[in-house]
């Protein structure tokens, strides 16, 4: 950041955290995590395990907090070949065509999404990939070039002990049991529960119905760590983001894919309305942090009003912007409702009739004087950030709805991951439900408590804190810290 004129210190890094938390970060591991975070990407970077570039322009999530940036904490994955791999390159999980562009230069990263036809060809000649397919294929090219090759189709089931001291783990893989010995320590990095209802159930603190992640993210690691005894941190929290449910896109093993709803719901001519026909919240909002509108609970009903949630939109939006991958002139699936009436369109969706046109004719008042004094959509530089950049202003998010026909599809909350789990110290050792290292254990990652606690404060919120508490827990394993 340095290099790019922008100032920044570990002072604000902890000022920002800090004036987020509601008590569920522990001052030691964030501490780490901010010391930590720039010798694990100096470290990283020099054995070439990875290539990130600085994104100048996007904006950490609470601009107005102590400590914020208007841009330069996020970093973007450099395109990696991906036939360096070899046999390899099949390996690496996908779900979809692969990326050849790189995040910023897409509407995510504040990019136009439009690269010249001969550099995609070439892209997709050489095998280049971007965004976390060139992080996880240079991460794994590092491993390979010393030996390092990883065990596939394993999952967690328990860990190995011997007088308390953590030696080893029990896989399952094709439907046996083998036990893996370790010198120095086991490190858990399994990734969270969003995909095991009873610990969804027994944790969370409300509905989490549509994950975005892989359908493999079931708890192993974290059942192997309560096993143990350890202690737990920030279990009712997730990486929360509203979701699109895709019928015809299905994950290897089945399961729907549910598609994270970044973009959609901050483009102007575009609302979300609960099952009243009413608006709930700011749509621009953080993804993560708009899980608490969608969670609210209404107790006269002893339900949450706001699930599901249906994004509403008109033909202005339509003929202008993308609804997940379906183009503007692309023909329409049947789980995109329309309409040539609002009233019908709330029929369709079984919405309040009468409360629907009325939310919409207020917001097409407030969208025209560019002012949301309902909620404040399009008032902060994040807001605005995801929206129409070619709209000055507020009117990059905010637009009426006043062309038919209209649209409405179904909005449920879904997660990136859960982000509770087994508790560590800055250490990265995994503690006791008393505080004490459990010996040989560590932990990085959707596995452990996060060391940011429920804050996902900027885009790689997820990220940057795994690979930095991976580089904690690979160095203090090496030094044997809790033999």
């Amino acid at each position: 950041m340095a290099a790019q004129g922008i100032a920044d210190s570990n002072a604000d890094a902890l000022a920002y955290f800090r004036s987020l938390d509601h008590g569920e970060m522990d001052e030691a591991t964030l501490r780490a995590f901010v010391a930590e975070a720039g010798p694990a990407l100096s470290f990283l970077t020099g054995v070439d395990a990875i290539r990130l570039t600085m994104m100048p322009d996007y904006p950490d999530y609470y601009e107005d907090r102590p400590g914020a940036k208007t841009g330069g904490r996020s970093l973007d994955n450099e395109l990696f070949d991906f036939g360096t791999l070899g046999l390899w390159k099949d390996r690496v999980f996908a779900h979809g065509p692969a990326p050849r562009m790189m995040l910023r230069e897409t509407p995510l990263g504040g990019g136009s999404g439009v690269v010249d036809p001969a550099e995609l060809q070439r892209r997709e000649t050489e095998d280049l990939r971007g965004w976390g397919q060139a992080l996880v294929g240079r991460l794994l090219k590092a491993c390979l070039d010393r030996g390092i090759e990883p065990v596939l189709g394993c999952s967690g089931y328990r860990l190995s002990l011997d007088q308390g001291r953590v030696t080893g783990a029990i896989v399952e893989r094709g439907g046996e049991q083998e036990t893996i010995s370790a010198r120095n320590g086991v490190i858990l990095a399994t990734g969270g529960f969003e995909w095991n209802d009873a610990l969804k159930h027994a944790f969370l603190r409300g509905p989490l119905e549509a994950p975005a992640s892989p359908p493999t993210n079931r708890g192993d690691g974290l059942k192997m760590a309560m096993a143990a005894g350890a202690g737990l941190g920030n279990m009712t929290s997730a990486w929360w983001v509203p979701t699109l449910a895709i019928p015809e896109a299905q994950w290897q093993s089945g399961e729907t894919r549910n598609m994270p709803v970044l973009i959609e719901r901050t483009l102007p001519h575009g609302i979300m309305v609960n099952r009243t026909g009413k608006r709930f919240c700011n749509e621009a909002a953080n993804y993560s942090a708009l899980a608490g509108a969608f969670h609210a609970f209404d107790p006269a009903t002893y339900d949450y009003p706001n699930l599901p949630a249906y994004l509403i939109f008109d033909s202005h939006y339509r003929e202008r912007y993308p609804l997940s991958s379906i183009m503007p002139g692309a023909p329409l699936p049947d789980w995109v409702a329309q309409a040539d009436t609002l009233a019908e369109l709330a029929t369709q969706i079984g919405v309040d009739a009468t409360n629907l046109p009325a939310t919409v004719n207020r917001f097409n008042d407030q969208a025209e004087q560019l002012d949301d004094r309902d909620f404040g959509r399009g008032k902060t530089g994040y807001d605005r950030f995801y929206g129409d950049r070619s709209r000055d202003g507020a009117a990059a998010t905010l637009g009426g709805l006043t062309k038919a026909p209209f649209y409405a599809v179904e909005i449920r909350m879904g997660a990136l991951g859960t982000n509770g789990g087994a508790k560590t110290n800055a250490q990265a050792q995994i503690v006791d439900v008393d505080g004490a290292p459990i010996a040989g254990l560590f932990g990085a990652g959707n596995v452990i408590s996060a060391p940011t606690g429920s804050v996902y404060a900027g885009a790689g919120g997820t990220l940057g804190p795994a690979l930095t508490f991976g580089y904690i827990a690979g160095r203090a394993a090496a030094r044997r810290v809790n033999q």
